[in-house]
């Protein structure tokens, strides 16, 4: 039987094998951890883990020694010359100390030591996710490293595990792979270090040498917390980074706690992910920072590769004004081979509506965009749009009939004068069961066709988008699974769809805001740009990269699905984050015209080195047209957005997360 221990208002479950089973929340009752499955076993219980080290690398999970207390547990395991002494307690917090020692007679390099946190981090329905999930946010930037657990459905408390002694550098991912799949996120683990399979990883990994009789030692308290704003402002960090994008050669402001020396600010005159370390004299911290041309030079930049690298020419028909996936490895055009998300329509559409847009601002040159974008539409029209509206899911015609694809041709077509094609699709959608099914962009397209057409067409515009709205408020929170039981962008289309049925009329203000905090609670305000106000994704570098990679995609570029409706809400509280979002989508753009698809963010997925951008240029493009589509502007000062007076409106539980002038805990550990 396990042995029940109170951390605040809820408790904790510890097997006899000391490990952590269950971490039970205090009002809801259920796991914040997983649950023992096919793939989640007690060998991936909390607290168990693994290093790589120069004399043979090692698992733990059986303790030599254990002894009990009364407020918690002592570990001790061994594994070649090491050992690692482990101590547990618990009551208003829970605070763990890991201490490992080299008891060898010779020097030993440690290059990974992880330490496995299995959150409950998947999605079996939204009903159940919104209700007995959690999204496990993560920052290892060093001494400030902190993870934020928060209940799905964005409510209070969330647990709050925040590092008081030693580094983490990296955290990566195990059990991802066909078996786990899109809904659950896997196993994360914690690294002091991951040097010896990364150690490139977010900015840099070093390996941890211990002389004969040297230790290592951290530890970390958990707490329960009603706001991430409330776990922000409970202590204070080495370094806060308010704004984290720039133009190259304009600067960002670093602020560092007292005694703490490094940059106060930092310039760049190269584009490109820049992390910045700064350290008190006895641990250091990290910020990830991005530089960024302006918009205009990454769009035309970007148009011109794909005009010259990304279409089939090779094709006798008019599937070679098509839009294909690009190997930047080898310079070839990747063939679908039945792998549809490769195909030569889908989600590779964005980048015929990038051109579109760059055509509408009078950039690159207008005779070519106007040919390109006619042959994409005779290509179009000939192998993807039936006569009825139906869209096909490729110009082959293998697969089924995919929903997600209509509102983005007839966004096309719109945007080539053809209003009628358009109306043709968006009708087809619905007479398809289109209601019941949360497609991107149909709420802003649905308004855009009722603008522009017949009073008659328009009207029945406008009761789509009133049925659609009122089927998913009647929906409540057990939404229609999609490709996914439930994710980021099924909630934000689900909130642009109800924004527009707010703005004519349909929907009250209360439907949305209930709503809100399922979007914001996808994401928080780790010190990196591609995590702050990133909404979690974790399966696209497997179903759109070539490395065929699981684990967090960080950014990707559908979290600008979430800036759509920031941008779009009815105040500004939420701007910040929504432009946010669009500058940190703009680093998977390369100088050379080249993009990624998916940046896998930890250390490692099943072993594999990650935190890497993969070779596949794809459809990352659809990050720069909400960028324009949305009206981000090289001249409007990030600075800006965190005026004193716009963070004073942001309520705990309406936003990712807010930068705070929090006061560190100095707060000690019992020595075990």
């Amino acid at each position: 039987m396990p042995e029940i221990f109170a951390v605040g208002a809820g408790q904790v479950e510890v097997g006899g094998d000391g490990a952590v089973a269950a971490v039970l929340h205090p009002t809801r009752g259920h796991s914040m951890l997983l649950s023992d499955s096919a793939w989640h076993d007690p060998t991936h219980y909390w607290g168990k883990g693994f290093v790589i080290t120069s004399r043979g690398s090692h698992r733990f999970d059986a303790p030599a020694f254990t002894r009990w207390r009364s407020s918690g547990i002592d570990l001790l395991y061994r594994f070649g010359e090491l050992e690692l002494r482990v101590g547990r307690r618990f009551g208003e917090r829970w605070t763990e100390t890991y201490e490992l020692r080299n008891t060898g007679s010779d020097s030993v390099e440690i290059g990974s030591l992880a330490i496995s946190t299995p959150w409950r981090d998947l999605y079996s329905s939204s009903r159940e996710s919104l209700r007995s999930a959690v999204h496990a946010h993560v920052w290892t930037g060093g001494a400030d490293s902190w993870v934020w657990a928060v209940p799905m459905d964005g409510s209070g408390p969330g647990l709050g595990l925040r590092l008081i002694e030693g580094e983490l550098w990296a955290y990566s991912v195990e059990s991802r792979d066909s078996v786990t799949s899109s809904n659950s996120r896997g196993h994360l683990y914690l690294h002091v270090t991951d040097h010896a399979r990364s150690p490139h990883a977010l900015g840099g990994q070093s390996p941890v040498v211990l002389a004969p009789g040297e230790s290592y030692r951290w530890t970390w308290q958990l707490e329960w917390f009603d706001s991430l704003a409330d776990f922000r402002a409970s202590w204070t960090p080495l370094v806060e980074a308010p704004v984290l994008t720039a133009l190259v050669g304009e600067s960002l402001a670093l602020e560092l706690a007292d005694g703490v020396t490094g940059p106060s600010t930092v310039t760049s005159a190269e584009p490109g992910v820049q992390y910045v370390d700064v350290t008190d004299g006895k641990v250091s911290s990290r910020v990830g920072l991005l530089f960024h041309e302006p918009l205009r030079e990454i769009v035309e930049r970007r148009v011109r590769f794909v005009l010259d690298h990304q279409r089939p020419v090779e094709l006798s028909d008019s599937r070679r004004f098509a839009f294909v996936p690009y190997d930047a490895q080898t310079g070839l055009r990747l063939l679908s081979g039945g792998w549809r998300d490769w195909s030569d329509a889908r989600e590779r559409i964005g980048t015929a509506l990038l051109l579109q847009e760059a055509r509408d601002r009078g950039w690159c040159d207008r005779a070519e965009l106007d040919e390109a974008l006619a042959g994409y539409q005779q290509f179009v029209l000939e192998h993807l749009v039936a006569a009825d509206g139906t869209v096909a899911d490729d110009s082959l015609h293998e697969s089924r009939t995919r929903l997600y694809n209509f509102p983005w041709f007839a966004r096309f077509l719109l945007g080539q004068g053809d209003t009628a094609g358009a109306v043709r699709i968006i009708d087809r959608y619905y007479a398809l069961g289109g209601e019941h099914f949360l497609a991107f962009d149909l709420g802003p397209l649905l308004r855009s066709l009722a603008a522009t057409t017949d009073t008659a067409t328009a009207a029945r515009m406008r009761e789509h988008l009133a049925r659609h709205a009122a089927a998913f408020i009647e929906y409540g929170d057990d939404l229609p699974p999609h490709e996914v039981n439930y994710e980021q962008s099924m909630v934000a289309p689900l909130l642009e769809l109800l924004l527009a049925a707010y703005e004519e009329g349909a929907v009250e203000l209360a439907e949305l805001t209930r709503r809100l905090p399922w979007l914001t609670a996808f994401a928080a305000d780790q010190p990196d740009v591609r995590l702050r106000h990133i909404p979690i994704r974790h399966w696209d570098g497997y179903w759109f990269g070539l490395l065929r990679l699981w684990g967090d995609v960080f950014p990707h570029y559908w979290s600008v699905l979430s800036a759509a409706v920031y941008l779009s809400w009815p105040d500004e509280h939420l701007r910040p984050a929504g432009e946010a979002i669009l500058r940190a989508n703009l680093a998977n753009f390369h100088q050379d015209g080249t993009a990624t698809c998916a940046f896998v963010y930890p250390s490692a997925v099943n072993n594999l080195s990650a935190h890497v951008a993969d070779p596949l240029a794809n459809d990352q493009d659809w990050a720069l047209v909400y960028a324009l589509r949305l009206g981000l502007d090289d001249a409007r000062s990030p600075a800006s957005w965190w005026a004193t007076e716009a963070i004073g409106r942001l309520g705990p539980r309406q936003h990712p997360g807010v930068d705070s002038l929090p006061q560190r805990d100095s707060a000690t550990v019992e020595e075990i």
